[in-house]
């Protein structure tokens, strides 16, 4: 019988967040030092209001030439789908490929704890099924 596998089993624990007052270079700048693709943009109260990825900053940034000193807020995906880390992985690549999405940022109750990439999938069922 196949053992199952959760969310909380290989996601990505060290979430790099960003105040949504930052700039788009300064998130871009944590994204790069961290070598992650995206993320988590915080409200002033700390509460995840949005997701900023590579795509964002290729699809909404530059793309149409906006400057790299604008608020992150501004170019953010603000309606992110979360998973929950007690989610089964089963099917969340399905999700991930229908929704476009290559990170999904996991939430214990409301608060955002982690990180789940299309890599952490694709690393746990080539190396561990």
């Amino acid at each position: 019988m196949k053992e199952e596998k959760y969310v909380k089993d290989i996601m990505t624990k060290d979430i790099v967040t960003v105040d949504q007052e930052s700039t788009v270079l300064e998130a871009c700048q944590l994204m790069a030092d961290h070598k992650i693709g995206a993320v988590v943009i915080l409200s002033p109260i700390k509460e995840a209001i949005g997701i900023f990825t590579e795509r964002d900053l290729l699809n909404r940034v530059v793309s149409k030439d906006k400057p790299h000193s604008d608020k992150v807020k501004d170019h953010m995906t603000p309606d992110f789908v979360c998973v929950q880390a007690e989610d089964e992985l089963e099917g969340l690549a399905k999700i991930m490929i229908d929704g476009n999405f290559r990170h999904l940022p996991v939430a214990d109750g409301h608060d955002v704890v982690a990180m789940l990439s299309i890599r952490d999938i694709v690393k746990h069922f080539l190396y561990y099924s």
